[in-house]
């Protein structure tokens, strides 16, 4: 895998089955974790999170950066892009939570101190259904709907909804109309999300 290094100093890579690249690589790959994901969950202490595709963890160093006393779900395809994480240098600020990451990537899941993470290696729309209920925050972020298109149905949608609470958050870099409309099919209240690095919105939806 490429590594292409981001505006804020954080690294990308670059997917060859899917021919894109796990983070907008024309702006901060760890900045864009913070202000699509973190920040429109509002994480708060004693948060269950859902990290669809898992990837590189940055989405979750962005939630534990806010809190350290969380309970998060991560669900990955790729055993590839976990290994990655031993080797990926961050940017010096978060070098001690990625720590945290590396080590959750290796182990498959990390318990300590009030934070525990568990990583689903498989199949999205499989693994999901062992990754339990009562999530108060989603992170969705896959590839995009024309390259990962399995990954935004309204049945997977249907998955993730029935095993938030009500009041729950989700949140994705994506505002494609069908996303948006699978979204509200089904049940989320579809609003937009942080305009950050184009032109677009991001998309939230609440339970």
């Amino acid at each position: 895998m490429k590594q292409v290094k981001t505006r804020d100093d954080s690294i990308t890579l670059f997917n060859e089955q899917y021919q894109e690249h796990y983070h907008s690589h024309t702006i901060g790959a760890i900045e864009e974790a913070f202000v699509k994901f973190a920040e429109p969950c509002k994480i708060k202490d004693g948060m269950k999170i859902l990290d669809v595709c898992f990837g590189l963890g940055y989405n979750t160093l962005a939630a534990i950066s806010k809190s350290l006393q969380l309970e998060i779900v991560g669900l990955e395809n790729d055993l590839k892009i976990l290994e990655k994480t031993a080797t990926i240098e961050v940017p010096e600020r978060f070098r001690k939570d990625y720590e945290i990451i590396r080590n959750a990537a290796k182990t498959l899941k990390y318990n300590e101190d009030g934070l525990k993470i568990r990583i689903l290696v498989g199949d999205a729309r499989q693994k999901i259904k062992e990754a339990g209920n009562g999530f108060d925050a989603v992170f969705l972020d896959p590839f995009s709907p024309k390259k990962c298109p399995e990954l935004w149905t309204k049945e997977f949608f249907d998955e993730i909804f029935r095993r938030m609470n009500k009041g729950a958050i989700l949140a994705t870099y994506s505002c494609a109309t069908i996303v948006r409309k699978n979204l509200a099919d089904a049940g989320f209240t579809v609003m937009d999300g942080p305009v950050f690095g184009r032109k677009s919105p991001a998309t939230i939806g609440i339970k």
